[in-house]
């Protein structure tokens, strides 16, 4: 039976009109489900600050904002998720550090970490710490970098992860201090990373404040500095790094918010508008206090500009460290 002409036409246009095929326009949306992706396990420190900020945008806009999570392959799952969603604002991603160190690590990536993003707002900033186990004999960071420059090579420390930011952060440690000490990279917390570092099978952790500032503050470890410039109000007994002999050693740490790029630039500006006033807001960083981050928002632009000084700042250091994620 041959499929009437009328009914045919009433369907394809249907479906051309619908919600799910035409752009969003900035006084329309959002109009139906906004999904962030995030690259990391629930219960991580991307994975807190992602849902905070998913739950002010969902009251501010009145409409369901969802998570989700697609850990894996140093987070490239979700950048190539977004990188490939279309570009009406319905898909956003919450990435750790700037994507564009994606292209130093890996050999190949299946997306161009700028042409392929539009950064909309910075979402917050923080410290890594740098924490031994409460029996060590080491005291403080300077204790370290001198006994560590006496046997060379003999100290060990931990990472969260190859190419992670805490990775690189102690590299360039390594590189500014002029210490050997060899890297035992784990994944994430888990594989067992607090247990060895108390029990002293590795010397030494960097990791960020969401893994460290709680176990720090209960003195179950105990920690040694702040990889910032200033001291981190969360912790301000902690001295910074350049305090501790090593001046000059800055590392900050960062969440940022995307969308795919090409989405229209009045969406960018009315979902970066929401960010500016939910991190503003005092009840969202009350929220954010925990996970030892410091809610900050930024303009599309000065989020490039985060971007590119990072790539400037870790590209050195990968290629000296020779460190391929694959």
């Amino acid at each position: 039976m041959e499929f009437p002409r009328r009914r045919f036409l009433q369907l394809t246009g249907a479906a051309a009109l619908s919600p799910l095929a035409l752009p969003a326009r900035a006084d329309t949306y959002p109009s139906r489900v906004v999904r962030v992706l995030v690259g990391f396990p629930p219960g991580g420190g991307a994975d807190l600050a992602t849902r905070i900020v998913v739950a002010g945008l969902s009251d501010r806009w009145n409409q369901q904002v969802i998570v989700e999570n697609k850990p894996g392959a140093g987070a490239r799952l979700a950048m190539d998720a977004a990188t490939k969603a279309a570009p009406y604002g319905y898909t956003l991603l919450v990435a750790a550090g700037s994507p564009e160190v994606n292209r130093f690590l890996f050999s190949t990536l299946t997306f161009d970490p700028v042409a392929d993003l539009a950064p909309v707002s910075l979402i917050g900033t923080y410290p890594n710490i740098i924490a031994v186990a409460n029996n060590s004999q080491f005291a403080t960071l300077e204790n370290f970098i001198a006994y560590a420059k006496s046997n060379p090579g003999k100290v060990s420390w931990a990472s969260p992860g190859v190419g992670t930011v805490p990775h690189l952060a102690g590299e360039l440690f390594k590189h500014t201090a002029g210490i050997e000490m060899t890297h035992v990279p784990y994944r994430g917390m888990t594989d067992g990373l607090m247990t060895d570092l108390m029990t002293g099978r590795i010397d030494l952790m960097f990791n960020t404040t969401g893994s460290l500032l709680q176990p720090v503050k209960s003195k179950q470890l105990r920690g040694l500095a702040v990889t910032t410039a200033k001291r981190f109000p969360g912790e301000p007994e902690l001295p910074t790094v350049a305090e501790s002999g090593v001046p000059g050693y800055d590392v900050s740490s960062w969440y940022g918010l995307y969308a795919p790029a090409k989405t229209p630039p009045e969406i960018i500006q009315k979902i970066n508008a929401d960010m500016v006033a939910i991190l503003a807001d005092p009840a969202s960083k009350a929220k954010f206090e925990p996970l030892g981050v410091l809610p900050q928002s930024s303009t599309p632009e000065e989020l490039v500009a985060r971007n590119a000084a990072d790539a400037k700042l870790w590209a050195p250091i990968i290629k000296e460290a020779n460190i391929k994620v694959e």
